[in-house]
C-alpha cells in the first residue's frame, strides 16, 4: 500500500460522520491543514486544501459553523478506531485537563474571560479572551519507547453559566462508558479534578494530587450490637497528608517511570476517608518523597485500593504529555487561529485541530516511524525519539511528494531536483 494511502484508510473510517458534500470537503480540510505553512485560518488552508477551486470558500467556512455533522459523533467513531489500533486490551488509561484558546474579537461565539494558567501565579492572576477547551485524551505508549503520547478522544467547550469543568469531564466519561461497554478506565487529572473521584464515574478509577491540607479520616468504626443512635459516618480525624509525611517512619524505596525515565521515589501509602469527596468509600493516600531531598514532597490519592504506591506515583508522572498536547495542537496544528467566530464554528474548529493530532500521530506510529528515519540534528545528537514536529514533518513530506509526482512518476532528474523542497515544506511554519 502507497505511503499516502495509508492516511487515506485511516480517514475513512470517520467519513461516515459525514454526508457526501461534507465528507468530501472535510478530506480537503485535513490535507490542507496539515500541509499548510501559513497562519490556520480558513482561507489561509483554503489554497493547500482545494488548489484548484472546486468548491467557493464560503463552503469551508460553512463547514464549521453550520454542516450537518456532530462533533461528539466524530470522536466517538475516533476513539474506536484509536482504541482498536493501540489499546486492544487492559483499562484504558485516560488524562483530562482544560486549556485556553486565546482568539480576538468580541464576537467570537463561546468565548469569555479565563485564567491564563500558563502566565498565572499565586500572587498575580492574568486573564485573557478566549475559549476554554477541556479534552479527554487516550495515554498510549509509542512503540519507541520514551514518553507517552496523549491522543484525545473526546471534547468539549466550556461556557460561562453551563455545565462546570467537573461535569463536562464526567459527561465525557459517561460517553466513554457507552461507547466501551466492556472496558475499565483510569482517570488521571491534576488536584481541580480530584473531586471526580466521589462522582462514582462508571467502571472508573480516579488517580490525582490531593491538597497537603485535606481533611483526612480513618473509616467509620463498625456498628456495635446493641448501639443506640445513627451509624457514624466517618471515624477520627487523620493528621493532614504535610503532617502525615512529616510523622511518617515507615518508608519504602521504590522505582517509578516517570515519562519514559526510570526515577528512585520514597513512599509512603495508606487507607484515608476524604470526607469532602466521598462520604462512603475509603481511598488510598500516596506520598512520595525524593530520597535526595532536592524535591518536595507530594501527595496523591486514587480509589483503586489494590494499585500499588509506584504506579500512582508513575501515572500522574505521565499526566505531563496533555500538556504536550495542548502546546503542540497551539503551536503546530495553530488551532488558536480559525477566523470561526459565529454559531458552533469556535467550538468545532477547535476540535477540529485536536482531532487532526490524533490523526497525525496514529499515521505515524502505524506508518509514518517504520520508513522515516528521524532527521539529522548535530545540536541534538541523543536525540532517540520522534517529536510530534517529526510527525508532522513526515506526513508532510509523503503529502506533498504525491501533489508534485502523481503526474510524473518517473522524471528522475524532476524528484532530484524537487527533493529539497519536498523537505523544505515539509518543516515550514
Amino acid at each position: 500500500m502507497p505511503i499516502i494511502s495509508t492516511l487515506e484508510a485511516i480517514l475513512l473510517n470517520v467519513l461516515p460522520v459525514f454526508t457526501g458534500p461534507s465528507g468530501q470537503l472535510f478530506l480537503r480540510l485535513v490535507t490542507g491543514w496539515i500541509v499548510c505553512p501559513a497562519r490556520h485560518t480558513i482561507t489561509g488552508i483554503l489554497p493547500y486544501a482545494d488548489p484548484h477551486g472546486l468548491r467557493s470558500h464560503d463552503a469551508y467556512h460553512r463547514f464549521f459553523r453550520a454542516a450537518a455533522w456532530c462533533t461528539t459523533e466524530l470522536f466517538r467513531v475516533w476513539a474506536t478506531v484509536l482504541v482498536n489500533a493501540l489499546c486492544r486490551t487492559g483499562p484504558l488509561w485516560l488524562l483530562t485537563d482544560d486549556t485556553v484558546h486565546k482568539r480576538t474579537g468580541r464576537r467570537v461565539d463561546g468565548a469569555a474571560w479565563c485564567r491564563d494558567a500558563v502566565r498565572s501565579t499565586g500572587q498575580h492572576v492574568v486573564y485573557v479572551w478566549g475559549l476554554k477547551v477541556v479534552p479527554l485524551c487516550l495515554r498510549v505508549m509509542p512503540p519507541w519507547g520514551g514518553e507517552p503520547l496523549a491522543l484525545p478522544v473526546a471534547i468539549r467547550l466550556y461556557r460561562k453559566g453551563g455545565p462546570t469543568l467537573l461535569e463536562l469531564v464526567e459527561e465525557m466519561m459517561n460517553d466513554l462508558a457507552g461507547w466501551f461497554p466492556e472496558r475499565a478506565f483510569y482517570l488521571t487529572a491534576d488536584g481541580f479534578y480530584a473531586p471526580l473521584a466521589g462522582r462514582g464515574l462508571p467502571r472508573t478509577h480516579v488517580i490525582s494530587r490531593i491538597r497537603h491540607d485535606a481533611a483526612l479520616y480513618e473509616k467509620p468504626p463498625a456498628r456495635r450490637k446493641g448501639q443506640m443512635g445513627r451509624p457514624a459516618k466517618r471515624g477520627p480525624r487523620l493528621p493532614s497528608p504535610a503532617e502525615i509525611a512529616r510523622r511518617a517512619k515507615s518508608w519504602k524505596l521504590v522505582e517509578t517511570c516517570e515519562r519514559g525515565k526510570p526515577r528512585k521515589r520514597l513512599v509512603h501509602a495508606r487507607r484515608v476517608l476524604w470526607y469532602h469527596v466521598d462520604h462512603d468509600r475509603e481511598m488510598l493516600l500516596v506520598i512520595s518523597r525524593d530520597p535526595d531531598g532536592k524535591e518536595k514532597d507530594d501527595s496523591f490519592v486514587t480509589t483503586d485500593l489494590d494499585l500499588i504506591p509506584q504506579t500512582v506515583v508513575s501515572e500522574f508522572a505521565n499526566r505531563w504529555p496533555i500538556e504536550d498536547t495542548f502546546r503542540n495542537v497551539k503551536q503546530y496544528l495553530g488551532a488558536e487561529q480559525p477566523q470561526c467566530w459565529k454559531h458552533r464554528g469556535p467550538g468545532r474548529a477547535a476540535a477540529f485541530a485536536y482531532f487532526l493530532y490524533g490523526v497525525i500521530w496514529l499515521w505515524y506510529i502505524r506508518h509514518g516511524h517504520a520508513s522515516t528515519p528521524l532527521p539529522a540534528t548535530p545540536w541534538y545528537r541523543q536525540k532517540a525519539t520522534p517529536s510530534f514536529a517529526d510527525a508532522r514533518a513526515a506526513l508532510r513530506a509523503a503529502l506533498w511528494h504525491k501533489r508534485l509526482f502523481q503526474t510524473v512518476p518517473g522524471k528522475a532528474q524532476l524528484k532530484k531536483l524537487t527533493t529539497l523542497l519536498i523537505q523544505a515544506l515539509a518543516r515550514a511554519a
